[in-house]
């Protein structure tokens, strides 16, 4: 099968989160049968694979998820989201983008690379957590993995990285995510009586004021400024001559390596103490900023995308959080992808010409790092 056949097959396993639905079943035996030993991990409800082909250092590990988000309202698709459809040149289907593309990328690559000899190992990684709750998913394998003695060297997670076509960007780094909801704690009342209330919402309004008001900070020559978005103000009033007993809204920082989750829970509790009502603050776990420390690594496969795709990269750290995040505190990694305009959307899909460019970068890379040059 070549690479977009196997897309066309991942897609047909309707594995949204975390529901694998067969998926890892294909993939296992498709690996099995190229020499692969194969370990199926059930970590709660998720189902994950670790697969490695030789037994020898260095190890080159590809990393990524087989789970999709859901396709939404299937009849607004022009094809439906788990067929794997071409037309036109055109591939479509969910996960197609994100991320079950890359992933028949990486067995398209490693199915040509093993069947020439080389001292070292190659493994795959996979997960169908990554769109959920990424509890029992790579964490949960990373962590087998290091009970085991089972060292990964080096690692490319193949996310969606690029804006127009492949080749433009590759990932080295992610910013920070941390989520919190606030509540100021009032006391309802009548609004023709207020002195015999505390209205929240003010005080709401003006904890939001001040932790926007100023910049967190002004960036790194990595990474663009940190920054704080509220996404949601609820009171959850629906009389107007009642005056709530609290208000609550959402938010979330994007944070670079100048900032830290816990260093920003303390600046946000500190101006809560401000404020003459209680407000409660419930972070949810933050992902840190983190930034490839190998420019080996990077420049190895910038390299090989000018030499397969005909430009250099961008070198990024922009976008969400992923998997990688994990990934960084065992060995260095690095993100390159398909083209990222259409995962999630209703007729998520990828050109078939960037499927076969992007194996022939995943193929490239395997055979620069096993030579004598990396």
């Amino acid at each position: 099968m070549n690479v977009v056949e196997l897309t066309q097959k991942l897609i047909e396993f309707p594995s949204v989160t975390p529901v694998s639905a067969g998926c890892f079943d294909f993939i296992q035996h498709y690996l099995e049968e190229r020499g692969f030993s194969c370990q199926r991990l059930l970590f709660g409800d998720v189902d994950n694979l670790y697969a490695r082909y030789g037994i020898k250092s260095p190890n080159f590990c590809f990393a990524g998820h087989i789970d999709v988000v859901s396709p939404l309202n299937p009849n607004e698709w022009t094809h439906p989201p788990f067929q794997g459809k071409v037309q036109d040149g055109l591939l479509y289907g969910r996960g197609a983008v994100d991320m079950k593309g890359a992933v028949a990328a990486f067995m398209a690559a490693v199915s040509s690379f093993v069947k020439n000899d080389f001292e070292g190992s190659v493994s795959f990684l996979l997960t169908s957590d990554e769109e959920g709750p990424a509890i029992n998913g790579t964490k949960k394998v990373l962590e087998w993995l290091q009970e085991k003695h089972e060292k990964i060297d080096v690692c490319l997670v193949g996310e969606p990285t690029n804006p127009k076509a492949v080749g433009d960007m590759i990932k080295i780094g992610r910013r920070g995510s941390l989520s919190f909801t606030i509540t100021v704690h009032g006391k309802a009342g009548h609004v023709a009586y207020p002195e015999l209330a505390k209205n929240p919402i003010p005080v709401l309004l003006g904890f939001l004021i001040e932790i926007t008001r100023d910049s967190l900070d002004f960036g790194t020559e990595e990474f663009s400024p940190s920054h704080l978005e509220i996404t949601s103000i609820d009171v959850g009033n629906a009389t107007s001559n009642v005056i709530p007993s609290k208000a609550t809204a959402m938010a979330n920082i994007r944070f670079n390596t100048l900032q830290s989750g816990l260093g920003l829970v303390q600046q946000l509790q500190q101006v809560a103490s401000k404020f003459p009502l209680k407000i409660d603050l419930n972070f949810s776990p933050s992902s840190e900023a983190f930034i490839l420390k190998d420019p080996i690594l990077s420049d190895l496969v910038s390299k090989v995308i000018q030499n397969v795709c005909g430009r250099k990269p961008e070198i990024s750290t922009s976008g969400g959080t992923s998997d990688a995040r994990f990934i960084k505190d065992h060995c260095p990694v690095i993100e390159f992808g398909l083209i990222n305009a259409t995962a999630h959307h209703i007729d998520e899909h990828i050109a078939v010409t960037e499927l076969e460019t992007l194996e022939k970068v995943y193929l490239a890379v395997l055979k620069a790092y096993f030579s004598a040059s990396y």
